[in-house]
């Protein structure tokens, strides 16, 4: 089989991100030593590829103690959330039921009695809970 230079071309993104096989650089290789216009933009490509990356480098250590702190942070926060809401939803769910003569006779939610407070206990329990999703939702979305 022919090496022919489009070939070399399809095979020059591979072998300029450094993911080729050794026998794929050596084709390469020995391919642009006999092609003075493919080895010039090799070079060309490959100092594109260098400030490529020198831009794209690792952040620096700051931001990662950062990050690090705000994730742990929001952490804390969906914990204290998750507690809370739990705590506000379980009284709301509260009931009462009366039994007479061994049948039901009554059957309802404490809310019914006493709306004020478990109304307010409601709420505040619903906005625990968005706050608990909106903050998990946050962490997946990275």
């Amino acid at each position: 089989m022919e090496i022919t230079r489009d070939i070399i071309l399809d095979l020059l993104p591979v072998y300029l991100a450094g993911e080729a096989s050794p026998a794929t650089r050596t084709l390469v290789e020995e391919f642009i030593q006999h092609d003075a216009d493919l080895a010039q933009r090799l070079r060309e490509l490959s100092e594109q590829n260098l400030a490529a990356l020198h831009a794209t480098s690792r952040p620096p250590p700051e931001l990662e103690l950062k990050s690090l702190r705000r994730t742990r942070a929001l952490i804390g926060w969906q914990r204290w959330l998750f507690g809370l809401a739990i705590g506000f939803t379980i009284p709301v769910l509260s009931f009462e039921i009366d039994i007479e003569n061994g049948q039901l006779r009554e059957f309802h939610f404490l809310l019914h009695n006493h709306p004020l407070i478990f109304g307010t206990a409601l709420v505040l329990g619903a906005a625990c809970w968005l706050g608990y999703y909106r903050i998990r939702r946050q962490m997946r979305a990275g």
